[in-house]
């Protein structure tokens, strides 16, 4: 039985080290592809000649070339311009856009029965790009954000309380950038609610830093963006995906009468397997929640019609 077939569109920090993850993890086959001349090429072949040292059987491949992604059962797209230090995620709407549209136009052609996973930011609008582009089914187009902006807030509340990593869990909806709504009544220590083990002035501290997480390592790394935790995220949900986990991980799924969205992609927790985002689940969320996240949708929908002008 042939292994699967994931291929990874821009072969950047987060396109490659997303392959790194992936094949480490023998969830596929992978194709590396960028528009730059031997840059996946070479990326692809460093990591496949790491495979006997790893002991993981897959093949990896670099590609200028969309014909080598035919028939591919995921598919990634990171291709865009990153961040650099003062921008927002937002800045980025008007390039991203024409860049992510053309990527989706060979991703529909080469492999009409994938599921597109969208990277790129600003992420809400992008998946929507791409959901508009592709004219997929709308479980088979999601973002990745929700697991980023979590596993940044998990990491924050491990780190305060001194516990390990695997007994935190957190949930994070909405849009991916300022208006992110991290759910501290959701977030627990091993089924504890850190509502009970921390200062509510602690808790909101954790939250700021969540919201602002990418920026403060834009700001760190002055020439570029995260790429460690954004590819380890996208490695999570394509093993739920082709591994039929049915994990339940906050994604950039499709929502029209979920949480009275409105036909949009917005953050959300999903039920992720193979036939991609299988179930949204919606929560009870406080008056004071409902607000913050209904004022996330309203800037998703905003960015949402502003690459309306691109398209």
């Amino acid at each position: 039985m042939p292994r699967p077939k994931i291929s990874i569109i821009g072969a950047g920090n987060v396109g490659a080290t997303a392959a790194h993850w992936i094949a480490s993890k023998e969830l596929g086959d992978v194709v590396l592809l960028d528009i730059v001349e031997g840059m996946p090429q070479g990326k692809a072949l460093d990591l496949l000649e790491s495979a006997p040292v790893e002991g993981v059987d897959v093949d990896i491949k670099g590609t200028n070339n969309y014909e080598d992604t035919k028939n591919s059962d995921i598919v990634v797209i990171t291709s865009g311009v990153a961040r650099k230090p003062g921008m927002s995620r937002d800045d980025l709407i008007s390039i991203n856009t024409k860049i992510v549209k053309e990527v989706t136009q060979n991703v529909a052609k080469y492999s009409p029965n994938s599921i597109i996973i969208v990277v790129t930011n600003p992420l809400d609008a992008m998946v929507y790009v791409a959901s508009k582009i592709s004219n997929f089914p709308k479980n088979k187009v999601i973002g990745m954000a929700g697991i980023l902006d979590s596993t940044r807030f998990r990491t924050f509340i491990a780190k305060e309380l001194d516990v390990s990593v695997e007994d935190v869990n957190a949930m994070v909806l909405g849009g991916h950038g300022d208006t992110m709504v991290p759910l501290p009544r959701y977030s627990t220590v091993n089924g504890i609610p850190i509502t009970e083990l921390m200062e509510s002035d602690k808790i909101m501290e954790l939250v700021k830093r969540t919201r602002d997480g990418g920026a403060e390592i834009v700001n760190l790394l002055k020439t570029g963006s995260a790429y460690y935790a954004p590819s380890a995220a996208v490695a999570e949900m394509v093993e739920s995906i082709l591994k039929d986990k049915k994990r339940i991980l906050p994604c950039a799924a499709y929502c029209d009468s979920e949480y009275g969205v409105g036909g949009y992609f917005v953050g959300v927790p999903v039920k992720l397997g193979r036939n991609g985002v299988e179930k949204v689940i919606e929560l009870q969320l406080t008056d004071e929640e409902k607000e913050m996240f209904a004022k996330s949708v309203e800037h998703v929908k905003n960015l949402a019609d502003v690459t309306g002008k691109f398209l």
